[in-house]
């Protein structure tokens, strides 16, 4: 089955072409024919020539992001994008989330749903809709939620499965909350799930595991486009009866996403580190395992500073009530986990009571709450390397900041005119609030 990819705005244009660059590469070595003929089959469709084309349409609506994108594709001279498969013009929005929803997405609407149409036309059969793009500009976060509610009403059978890109804390757009607000509480609605990456979190992995000096947009986006690639990428599955899945999207989502109420993912992969520190490591299995838990149950996002203090107390794991006393002990409630591991001696690994109980039961009543898949392929790279999709309260936090910001800006009625001027009313932002509230307390009581 294949994937059809929506890149939108310039964060999703440059994440898009990174993680079809991480996967091409990745399909290159010995002994990955079938890997690499399953990854292809997701990913990528056969020119007249022979070359590989990205099932993937790219939408901004400035052309240069899109024009680079398309350039650098060709020059790595391992796929490209469709001659067509594009969309901009030369009038951005401007940063303001009103002007990408209800100006240029409905302007443009018919030839995006034409662009993504034959894309999907093109697949055997389609495992889904996966979208990329910013939670908080103008193009990405506007006209990307607009196009998402398109889709939804054009393939409501479909599985859309979105990456949200979380601004800096420390932004440079004064208006990010809002569009954070606006984005998340529609975007909620229309998708099967959403999953977060924070600027923040990859930005010190850049910093303090990949050693890099002085940090570029490019280095974030790749460390992006690797943890997606280790989760999207051909893997062994408990259906898949010895044959890599054939259901990506659908079988994630069946793992993590076992609630409507609950939508949102995190995601940690381990490990990281610079090419040349790579060359000169090694990782064993139970190590690797050991730190995932640890990062799982104290929120943290990587594997430099975490709190090893932080337990799981003894009423969860035998089964008791969690609720309050769980976050009166600060550990991070999940609801679903997906370990995904891949490389050397994959087999031997022992998962069973890694994560199983950790998990709020209660929630999830005769539902397996973790799943585990495996590939012996090692990934980017990595001779071993796990990651963990986690639907938990990890993300309350940044999300509860963001509410909190953009609140504080629309009771002073901070530039909400630059958003009724292009039909966005006060009534709009309430009911984005009250919808986000409503995600914060659904979490927030587990």
């Amino acid at each position: 089955m294949s994937i059809v990819s929506l890149q939108v705005g310039q964060c999703g244009n440059q994440i898009g072409h990174e993680l079809f660059n991480a996967i091409s590469g990745d399909c290159n070595g010995p002994n990955r024919k079938t890997y690499s003929e399953c990854s292809n089959e997701r990913f990528f469709h056969e020119s007249p020539t022979g070359e590989l084309v990205a099932r993937s349409v790219l939408v901004d609506m400035e052309p240069k992001v899109v024009a680079q994108t398309i350039s650098k594709a060709c020059k790595s001279g391992r796929w490209r994008y469709g001659d067509e498969a594009y969309f901009s013009q030369k009038q951005g929005s401007g940063n303001n989330w009103a002007n990408g929803f209800c100006v240029h997405g409905p302007r443009h609407k018919e030839v995006v749903e034409e662009l993504v149409r034959r894309e999907i036309e093109r697949c055997d059969r389609l495992a889904g809709i996966f979208t990329m793009m910013s939670v908080a500009g103008g193009t990405g976060s506007g006209v990307g939620t607009y196009i998402t509610q398109c889709l939804r009403d054009m393939y409501p059978q479909s599985f859309i499965f979105n990456q949200l890109t979380w601004p800096y804390g420390a932004g440079e757009v004064i208006v990010q909350n809002y569009n954070s607000v606006l984005t998340l509480s529609h975007l909620y609605q229309l998708s099967d799930a959403i999953l977060v990456h924070e600027n923040d979190t990859v930005h010190k992995i850049c910093s303090r595991l990949m050693n890099i000096k002085h940090i570029s947009i490019n280095d974030v986006n790749k460390v992006i486009a690797h943890q997606l690639g280790s989760v999207l990428q051909p893997a062994y599955t408990a259906d898949s009866s010895g044959y890599y899945s054939r259901n990506p999207i659908g079988e994630l989502l069946s793992s993590v996403v076992c609630h409507p109420e609950y939508k949102l993912l995190s995601l940690c992969n381990i490990p990281h580190m610079s090419s040349t520190s790579l060359a000169y490591s090694t990782f064993n299995w139970p190590g690797l395992l050991k730190h995932l838990r640890q990062m799982l149950i104290a929120s943290a996002r990587m594997e430099e500073g975490i709190d090893w203090t932080v337990s799981v107390p003894s009423a969860v794991t035998s089964g008791g009530e969690s609720g309050t006393n769980s976050r009166q002990k600060c550990f991070n409630v999940s609801i679903a986990n997906l370990l995904i591991l891949r490389g050397k001696d994959v087999s031997t690994a022992q998962t069973g009571k890694l994560l199983s109980n950790i998990c709020l039961e209660a929630i999830l009543k005769n539902v397996n709450s973790f799943s585990a898949w495996n590939s012996p392929v090692p990934f980017n790279g990595y001779q071993k390397s796990a990651t963990l999709v986690s639907n938990s309260q990890s993300l309350l936090k940044p999300l509860d900041n963001i509410v909190r910001k953009a609140w504080d800006m629309f009771a002073s009625r901070a530039y909400l005119h630059q958003y009724t001027k292009f039909g966005i009313s006060e009534e709009d932002f309430l009911d984005s609030f009250t919808a986000l509230e409503q995600i914060i307390s659904s979490y927030t009581h587990l």
